[in-house]
């Protein structure tokens, strides 16, 4: 037990300074977690209060210009109580009424059945403002029985005064209506009719939005069944966001939980549209009418203070750490710098050993099963670096995006560590590149700028860089100063030729070069036979060098064989030749075959569509009958369809300038468990693949505008490949079934 407590001692000592700086980290996290959670509480709190105070004083708002109403109709029902068995001045009374409150729509009173012989069975003066005028006249009759109205029936039954429900009317342009209601009694305090006025609602939206708590707060109004009356214009929030908060607020399986004070109720819920989390405050008016007030509060307001006070405090605690970090390690630099000496050839030794295994294991190798470049049957690939040093300055590389193979190999100016890290940058820059860009004359463009930013070595790096569309066999490809590739063609005469190229300078030399891209289209069974000068720049214990024409020969020889038993050959053919002598270059060899396999296919159908957004649901049942034929699972034919109408439309939109007649073909193609969908027009010239991506943990407000018709493509489809052929746009979407 002893010997263990030494040890771990012995451990603490030598790592003391990593067991301060992890100490350090963890115990500002913690700090600075608590104090967020803490901050977070706090802000939940200030909103939840804010929005009740919200509530309220909407509440007292909208209650105020109501109860203006209910005090004109009471004081206006005293004035006519001595007119009750004069029903031409009750009709007077009505008018006056009217006249003297322009903000009311109209009113009248309806009493019961036979109250007035003279007048007929119904009597119901109403009064209401026309053309600046006040127009009064008898409604009731056998065409307008107001007894089986709400106001009257729900006024009689209560005795008491009575708010309906909202309703939109014709009469007054569909607008939103309200109408209060009180009763009329006699000498004898008996309900003979109802006294009522009818007042518009479409101030209450504007009224209820008028300044809140936060910029994207918005107020809703619904009556106490849940019918919404009021709500923010169509330009603050879309009528689907408020159709939604609607329907959680009656949906009584939707949890809901109370305020801070209990004096409200909160609902939280997700809107997709601003992609944010948020809050919805409801609470009903006090009295009557017993409607609900809605505030609806976004997370991303209320907690923007917060999230900019947690990055200064990230950016704080990285500085700490980093203060700490340079103290500590400044410190054990002085106590450990006695001891390399001793060490620092066995280090470098081992250090060379480390930098060979992680150069070669960058580079791709055929034993990755579950690669996509190996899992081809168009494909069959193989490369093979042999370093003269420790560490080699030779690079090959390749790999398969949206159907299309990526490649490229170069040879870093120089030996030894210095080329290698020039290699292992070049790979890192090639692999980048190829993710954004689909041209070679781009990618190398970018390679050759960064090359030459402090590029005070001035060391270069000759290298070529293909790509080669595997439906098509398009290959596409540019030179900076490399050795010309050959191509061998077993399927016809059984030649070895060189592959025309256009010299270019070497990257790193000058940042403004401009790069020539070229382009031929590959047969079948071709092989393009990449290398570096370490082939051809061999030589043996005579100084006689390997050459060109040895390698066409060996090639030619060998020219049925596949990739990695050609690349063999030509390996073993090299090491017979210069025997024992010791390489003075990196020997770097990559071959690429293409088969284009035929395949049977099942299914062979084409639309062809009009540049018309009226088109899409052809495209839809098109879509439709190819997944029905292939028996595709419901889901999975639902998300194809979603894609290719993305796709479609995306052309509609931006493929032809306005005004501008043109069509657009869509192919699907099956062999049984793989659908290959073609989508091609002649419209402008646009690669979708090479659009910026899309960053999803963005909001709404901070991510740029377009770029996510093509991305939820990609993540719907297995692969998605552009070219341009012939003046048209052509668009190939993959997708694997059962």
């Amino acid at each position: 037990m002893k010997i263990q407590w030494n040890k771990i001692r012995q451990a603490a000592r030598e790592h003391s300074s990593i067991i301060i700086i992890i100490t350090a980290a963890i115990l500002l996290e913690l700090i600075t977690y608590f104090q967020y959670s803490y901050t977070h509480d706090l802000l939940e709190k200030e909103e939840s209060m804010r929005a009740e105070s919200e509530l309220a004083m909407k509440a007292i708002l909208v209650k105020g210009m109501l109860r203006t109403t209910e005090k004109i109709l009471n004081i206006q029902t005293i004035e006519m109580a001595s007119m009750l068995d004069n029903p031409d001045a009750l009709m007077n009374n009505v008018s006056s009424l009217i006249e003297r409150n322009p903000h009311v729509l109209g009113g009248g009173m309806a009493f019961k059945p036979d109250h007035f012989p003279q007048k007929g069975r119904f009597f119901e003066p109403y009064a209401k403002h026309v053309n600046g005028k006040i127009e009064v006249k008898q409604v009731a009759g056998d065409h307008h029985d107001y007894t089986r109205r709400d106001f009257y029936t729900r006024t009689m039954e209560r005795d008491s005064a009575f708010w309906t429900n909202p309703y939109r009317d014709d009469e007054w342009n569909d607008s939103l209506i309200t109408s209060y209601a009180i009763p009329i009694h006699d000498n004898k305090g008996e309900s003979i009719g109802v006294y009522f006025l009818d007042i518009s609602l479409e101030w209450l939206g504007d009224t209820i939005n008028y300044r809140h708590m936060y910029p994207s707060t918005y107020c809703l109004m619904l009556t106490e069944e849940g019918q919404l009356i009021a709500g923010p214009s169509q330009n603050f929030t879309s009528e689907k966001n408020v159709e939604k908060i609607v329907e959680m607020i009656n949906n009584k399986s939707v949890p809901r939980l109370k305020s801070y004070s209990g004096h409200s109720d909160f609902i939280r819920f997700y809107d997709e549209q601003k992609d944010c989390e948020g809050t919805i405050y409801t609470a009903f008016m006090r009295g009557k009418p017993h409607w609900k007030m809605v505030v609806v509060c976004y997370d991303d307001e209320v907690f923007a203070d917060l999230a900019k006070m947690r990055r200064f405090m990230f950016f704080l605690m990285l500085t700490a750490l980093g203060i700490l970090a340079y103290i500590v390690l400044r410190f054990n630099f002085f106590q450990k710098r006695l001891n390399k000496a001793n060490i620092e050839q066995e280090r470098i030794s081992g250090e060379l050993n480390i930098a060979s295994g992680i150069q070669m294991s960058m580079l791709p190798h055929s034993s990755d099963d579950d690669d996509e470049v190996w899992n081809r049957p168009d494909l069959k690939i193989h490369g093979t670096l042999l370093p003269a040093k420790e560490v080699g300055g030779d690079i090959y590389d390749y790999l398969v995006r949206n159907d299309k193979l990526f490649f490229c190999i170069g040879d870093v100016s120089g030996k030894g560590v210095p080329s290698a890290l020039v290699m292992a940058t070049t790979h890192t820059l090639f692999r980048s590149a190829s993710v954004h860009y689909n041209d070679p004359a781009h990618i190398m463009q970018a390679l050759n700028k960064v090359s030459c930013h402090n590029n005070s070595a001035n060391m270069f790096v000759t290298l070529f860089v293909g790509v080669l569309d595997l439906p098509s066999g398009r290959l596409r490809y540019c030179n900076a100063g490399h050795d010309v590739p050959f191509l061998l063609s077993p399927s016809h005469n059984k030649e070895v030729m060189e592959l025309p190229v256009v010299a270019n300078l070497p990257i790193g030399l000058f940042s403004d070069m401009v790069y020539e891209q070229q382009e031929m289209v590959l047969e079948k069974d071709t092989t393009l036979f990449l290398y570096t000068d370490g082939l051809t720049e061999a030589r043996n214990q005579s100084r006689e060098m390997y050459g060109i024409d040895r390698a066409k020969a060996t090639l030619l020889q060998h020219i049925d064989q596949m990739p990695e038993a050609l690349v063999q050959t030509l390996a073993d053919d090299v090491h017979r030749f210069t025997e024992d002598a010791e390489p003075s270059d990196d020997l770097t060899m990559l071959a690429i075959r293409y088969t284009q396999p035929e395949e049977k296919e099942i299914l062979d159908e084409t639309l062809h569509l009009r540049n018309e957004l009226s088109e899409v649901p052809r495209l839809n049942e098109f879509v439709k009958s190819v997944t029905t034929r292939l028996k595709m699972e419901n889901g999975l034919a639902k998300q194809i369809q979603l894609a290719l109408e993305e796709a479609v439309v995306n052309i509609i939109d931006y493929a032809y300038p306005i005004g501008t007649d043109g069509h657009i073909d869509v192919c699907a193609r099956s062999n049984g468990h793989r659908l290959k969908i073609t989508i091609s027009d002649s419209g402008v010239a646009f690669d979708p693949t090479e659009a910026g991506k899309v960053d999803t943990s963005l909001s709404a407000e901070d991510r740029p505008i377009g770029g996510l018709g093509i991305f939820l493509v990609s993540q719907i489809m297995d692969s998605v490949n552009y070219e341009r052929v012939d003046g048209c746009n052509i668009l190939t979407l993959r997708k694997k079934y059962e």
